[in-house]
Formats: C-alpha cells, sequence, structure tokens
C-alpha cells in the first residue's frame, strides 16, 4: 500500500510524536509499504511562539498536493494540527478523498499551561480540525475517552512500541549513574512546563535525582534545584543505560496522552511510579509500577517491584504491531479518486 503521511512533527525536533512517526515509518516499510513522509522540513518556517524549538511550516495548500497527487497515495494520514496537515486536510476536502488523523497530545492543556488560555478555546480548533475525518487514531482508551467527550466519536486506537533490540534487561547499567547514592530516582523527558518535572523535583524521596532531556524550561529547573543532576539529551544505547542504571523512573506528567519513556524503562527492567492519571493508568499495571496522587508513595511503593517482571511487561510492547494497527485503521482513497 502506498501511504501518505502528513505531519507538522519532525526531526530536528525531539519528542514522542516525532519518535513515533520515524518508527512506524520505518516498521510500514519493513513490511512492504511505500511511505511518503510531508513534513514541515520540506517547506520555509518560522518558531512556534513560546516553543521555539517547533518551526512552523509555511505549506500552501498547492504545494502540498503537488507532492501527494505525484506519490499517488492509497491511503491519506494527517498526524497533528498544524499549519501543513491543514494545507492536507483542504487538499483532501476539496477533491472528497477520505484521511484519517491521530490525536497525539493534550493540546488544549499544552497551550493553557503556555499561555493561560482557556482549553475550551483550543477544543473549537480540535473538533473542528478532526471532524472530516474517517477515523482519528488515539494512543488510549482515556484519550478515545476524553475525544468522545467533545463529540468526536470515530475514534479507533493505535497503541505504541518498545525497540527492543536496544531496551532491554540485558543493557548494561551506565557506571556514573550506578555509583550515585540511592536509590537513583529517573526523569525522562522534555523539560517543559507541561512534564510537570518539578513536582519530581520537590519529592522528598531520599536518593538521587536525575533528569534526561532538554527544553525551554531547563535553566530555571537547574538553578532551581541545585541537588538534581542534569543530564541533557541521551539516545540510543546511552539512554537505555541510564534506564538500567536507575532504581524507579519518575513519570510526573498529568498531560501525557501514553509515555513512550514509561516503556522503555520497563523494558529495560526499571519499574515507574506516576500519577494515576491518563497515559499511566492505561499503559501500566500494579505488578511493575505504582500510581498514587502522593508522589513519594508511589515512588516508594515501585521500588518493590521485580525487575524481571518489568522487562517481561515491557517487552509486550513493539512497533511491528503498533505499525500494524495504524495500517488496519486506515481508509482506502479509492483508485478511480486518484485517476480523476
Amino acid at each position: 500500500m502506498r501511504i501518505a503521511i502528513v505531519t507538522d512533527a519532525w526531526s530536528p525536533q525531539v519528542n514522542g510524536v516525532v519518535r513515533t512517526l520515524q518508527t512506524v515509518s520505518a516498521e510500514l516499510r519493513a513490511q512492504g509499504h511505500e511511505v511518503l513522509v510531508v513534513s514541515p522540513d520540506l517547506f520555509a518556517s518560522m518558531p512556534c511562539p513560546t516553543y521555539p524549538e517547533i518551526r512552523l511550516a509555511f505549506a500552501r495548500t498547492r504545494a502540498v498536493g503537488r507532492m501527494l497527487e505525484a506519490f499517488g497515495p492509497q491511503a491519506i494520514h494527517l498526524s497533528t494540527e498544524g499549519p501543513v496537515c491543514l494545507a492536507a486536510r483542504r487538499w483532501c476536502l476539496a477533491r472528497a478523498f477520505p484521511f484519517t488523523t491521530a490525536y497525539h497530545t493534550q493540546f488544549p492543556e499544552y497551550v493553557a499551561a503556555r499561555t493561560g488560555v482557556n482549553p475550551a478555546w483550543i477544543w473549537r480548533y480540535i473538533r473542528w480540525f478532526h471532524a472530516p475525518a474517517q477515523s482519528i487514531l488515539a494512543s488510549t482508551r482515556s484519550i478515545a475517552g476524553t475525544l468522545n467527550a467533545h463529540g468526536l466519536n470515530h475514534v479507533r486506537q493505535w497503541g505504541r512500541g518498545v525497540d527492543l533490540a536496544t531496551f532491554s534487561p540485558a543493557v548494561t547499567p551506565d557506571p556514573v549513574l550506578r555509583a550515585l547514592p540511592g536509590p537513583v530516582l529517573l526523569h525522562v523527558g522534555r523539560v517543559a512546563v507541561e512534564k510537570n518535572i518539578a513536582a519530581f523535583l520537590d519529592s522528598a524521596h531520599p536518593g538521587t535525582k536525575v533528569v534526561v532531556g532538554d527544553g525551554p524550561a531547563r535553566a530555571a529547573l537547574e538553578a532551581k534545584y541545585p541537588h538534581a543532576l542534569f543530564l541533557g539529551g541521551l539516545y540510543g544505547s546511552d539512554l537505555a543505560a541510564a534506564y538500567a542504571a536507575a532504581d524507579v523512573l519518575v513519570f510526573p506528567s498529568r498531560t501525557d496522552t501514553f509515555g513512550l519513556v514509561m516503556i522503555e524503562a520497563l523494558a529495560c527492567g526499571t519499574p515507574v511510579a506516576a500519577y494515576p492519571v491518563t497515559g499511566p493508568i492505561d499503559v501500566l499495571d500494579d505488578s511493575v509500577a505504582a500510581m498514587d496522587e502522593d508522589l513519594d508513595a508511589a515512588i516508594a511503593r515501585a521500588l518493590t517491584r521485580d525487575r524481571a517482571a518489568c522487562a517481561a511487561f515491557g517487552a509486550g510492547f513493539t512497533w511491528a504491531a503498533s505499525a500494524r494497527q495504524f495500517v488496519s485503521a486506515l481508509v482506502p482513497v479509492h483508485a478511480e479518486a486518484l485517476a480523476a
């Protein structure tokens, strides 16, 4: 199948959406599909206000349409709600082409956290953007429920995976982190206000707090929490070694739709402490994690979990299965429509 994936999130951005799309695209190709990715790096762009790491592309409908038309897609997926996907959406609607969309991030809540804008206003846009899609892909049941509550009922589930060749219990722990006064409490993710990292850094549980990742809030958090160790971004085998060296991954976000870092940590044998909110409640199991509104209590309980059980649980998430689920949710563009 020729699959066109249109997205406003792509490298050099570093986030869960980009990792998901890049990995699933590679899996789709490995499974025999032909994939075109229409991404913001193909157009002139400007920094997103309040989030300069994200570039907003100047993507004209005609330019995006030419790329899609030349590819002749048998299915079209619009992955984000930004300008590149808006151009593709206009092009599809003008030709009555079916398409699917995805709800990757709690966009209304993120905008509210950064700007103070009422999220109800953003939900108007979200409903408008996704309403014409034949199906909306959501990572968990809770997110599907959120979309349903806002009048978007044509939702299909699309799970996530782990690169089990990189993240596994066989990984050698980072010796520097392993030598820190324990327990080693690790956070991995973008260092941004919506990730609620301050809740982790304010926790009273003894041990060494380590933050892996970069982002707009890093400088302020480093200044406010000098007792914590900020390592910046780690990737691949270096990230796996950090997971393996940690005694627990602390995931304080209340806004993530899934949380890839949780299943990567589990695959390395590291238990997870989190709040009982969307994302953790859908992904985690009490045998490998602890969820509590008291984050210190969650950390304490997570430290008692069996690492072998964590690794076995994490190994149940594969990108091959995620890619197959993605394909099953696509809606075909009929050949006669393409030829028109």
